[in-house]
């Protein structure tokens, strides 16, 4: 099973999730446990691979998106946690949209912070020239090559520091395994573009997101249980560049569920 850890608040029957992205890990929302966890349980994922849960790689199934969402259900019934809100960051927020499609029951409401739905003209690119070199290059130069492009500006160094100092700690044999998926991104993505989810779900993104929000703001708009919150003079990792806005957001999102 995936490594966890668990914050309790004995005053609250409300659980919130978090799902980091790839190369990171649930040392991302440093900024958001102490302020979340006044008011809900708190349950921190690594997702396999990351962070404390490396040392489980052999035990899991196949790499899918369907295969890491059961890891992440896996950790909630063991839990005997029946529902959850769930917070996302960059491909975290593809995997809660995910669990949503294959196992709506258990999801409250989605917060997806850096969100991804559709890939642009360079991004293809980029993931393409990456899985040609992935097997060739170290892991490590190709990630920090796509963390300047996904987060470019001087505003932005404290989240591209923080994904490469946790992407240091994968494997790169981890790596690749990651970036196959990479196979299924396209398909899955149209899914969530083209399929509306009834799960009241908050998109929060960096008005510098440049390469993702174009494609939020359509769904958000087109999509009548989603709605979509920019935060001006931000980037991609919002949670980390702007914690107050972003905490904030949040937590209003999920207490106006009731």
């Amino acid at each position: 099973m995936l490594s966890y850890s668990i914050y309790r608040n004995k005053k609250s029957i409300k659980w919130v999730t978090f799902i980091h992205g790839a190369g990171g890990s649930s040392a991302i929302w440093f900024k958001q446990v102490r302020v979340f966890s006044k008011f809900f349980n708190v349950l921190l994922i690594d997702l396999r691979g990351h962070g404390d849960s490396k040392s489980f790689i052999k035990s899991y199934r196949d790499y899918t998106f369907d295969g890491i969402c059961i890891d992440i259900i896996e950790v909630l019934d063991f839990e005997k946690i029946k529902k959850s809100n769930f917070v996302g960051i960059s491909l975290g927020t593809i995997l809660i949209r995910n669990i949503a499609k294959i196992n709506p029951d258990r999801v409250v409401s989605m917060i997806l912070g850096g969100a991804i739905l559709d890939l642009n003209f360079k991004s293809k690119l980029l993931m393409k020239i990456a899985n040609w070199t992935k097997k060739i290059l170290p892991y490590m130069f190709i990630y920090k090559v796509l963390s300047f492009v996904v987060m470019p500006n001087n505003n932005q160094k404290e989240s591209r520091n923080i994904f490469i100092r946790e992407a240091k700690k994968l494997y790169q044999k981890e790596f690749i395994r990651w970036f196959k998926l990479t196979i299924e991104i396209i398909p899955l993505l149209r899914i969530f573009r083209n399929v509306q989810s009834k799960i009241p779900t908050l998109y929060l993104m960096g008005s510098e997101d440049y390469l993702f929000l174009p494609a939020v703001k359509k769904v958000a708009q087109d999509h009548i249980f989603s709605r979509l919150k920019v935060i001006p003079n931000c980037g991609h990792v919002v949670n980390i560049e702007k914690p107050k806005q972003f905490n904030e957001i949040t937590i209003n999102f999920i207490d106006k569920l009731n």
